[in-house]
């Protein structure tokens, strides 16, 4: 007796699920830590200049009885950031809204405005990670003298955090703040173990807690990141590039990085979503982009330390 089966008929079809996932996600950290920003500009323009105005030298000689004070000059210094304009944009064609299995717009904004804050994220990184105040784990002398055994230890951030303290840099709300790799993560906190550290749970306002937050070491809130600095085969351990990674562990301080920004000609504090006008004849080609016209960089460097390191678990042959 013959058996209707599956081959028999052209009714058994693939299913897919409606429900699209998208890439692993990093937390964005950077532009989050950026603390001062254009609130105030005399005209719009290309570079935003912020004004540090110095203090005074203590007065602590007594003055004469007789003798009129003689008045000192002032000084002040300027940092710039040159703003520059960053966008993306995605168009798809009405054959594919009109054939696939989940609806094409809202993956395209979700995509795109990941992008968005991913982009503007690695400005600002870029900006943070070009600090001029660096120090290079086991003694070494430079990026291309770190070796696969110059790893990351308590000493390395003891120091950056008196540096910091020597130069009156204000922590937040007691803590300065570390973005530090996994990788690099790995081998510090095996070193250090339990010693010294807080977990987060531990804080007095839990509510304040960054997502990524580890806990605490010797004064300094870290931050666990696969978007800290990593500098790929910049060592082969005596002077010249080679195949051992190098990567860099932030510590900062209040106003360390500065943030410029245009409200003009359509853009904002943020990146701007906009939707692709719709121009060609059958009005097939639909999209959305995003544009930012911002500037990131280092506004005091006594601030910013960044400490270089190898890990254990890193691309190092």
């Amino acid at each position: 007796m013959a058996k209707t089966q599956v081959s028999s008929l052209n009714l058994t079809q693939n299913a897919y699920e409606r429900l699209v996932y998208f890439a692993l996600r990093p937390e964005l950290f950077y532009d989050s830590v950026v603390e001062v920003g254009t609130t105030n500009l005399t005209n719009p323009g290309a570079t935003v200049f912020f004004t540090i105005t110095a203090d005074l030298a203590a007065a602590t000689s007594a003055l004469s009885e007789t003798t009129d004070v003689t008045p000192v000059a002032m000084s002040d210094s300027q940092v710039s950031v040159t703003l520059n304009e960053y966008g993306n944009a995605v168009q798809t064609t009405a054959k594919l809204r009109a054939t696939a299995f989940a609806e094409v717009n809202p993956i395209v904004a979700n995509v795109i405005g990941f992008n968005a804050g991913v982009s503007t994220d690695s400005v600002a990184r870029n900006a943070a990670q070009a600090g001029s105040n660096v120090r290079y784990s086991g003694g070494a002398a430079d990026r291309d003298e770190i070796q696969t055994d110059d790893l990351l230890v308590g000493n390395d951030v003891r120091r950056a955090v008196a540096d910091l303290r020597g130069a009156n840099v204000a922590t937040y709300n007691g803590l300065y703040k570390g973005i530090i790799h996994p990788d690099v993560s790995f081998d510090f906190r095996g070193a250090t173990g339990g010693t010294n550290w807080s977990d987060p749970h531990m804080y007095a306002d839990p509510s304040g807690i960054y997502n990524g937050v580890i806990g605490n070491f010797q004064g300094v809130q870290f931050m666990e990141t696969s978007r800290a600095p990593l500098f790929p085969n910049a060592s082969n351990g005596s002077g010249a590039t080679g195949n051992i990674d190098v990567y860099g562990t932030l510590v900062m301080g209040r106003q360390a990085l500065a943030k410029a920004h245009s409200t003009a000609g359509g853009y904002g504090a943020n990146p701007v979503l906009v939707d692709i006008p719709i121009v060609d004849v059958l009005r097939r080609f639909e999209g959305m982009g995003w544009k930012h016209f911002v500037g990131y960089s280092v506004f005091r460097q006594d601030s910013l330390r960044r400490l270089e390191s190898a890990s254990s678990i890193g691309a190092n042959s």
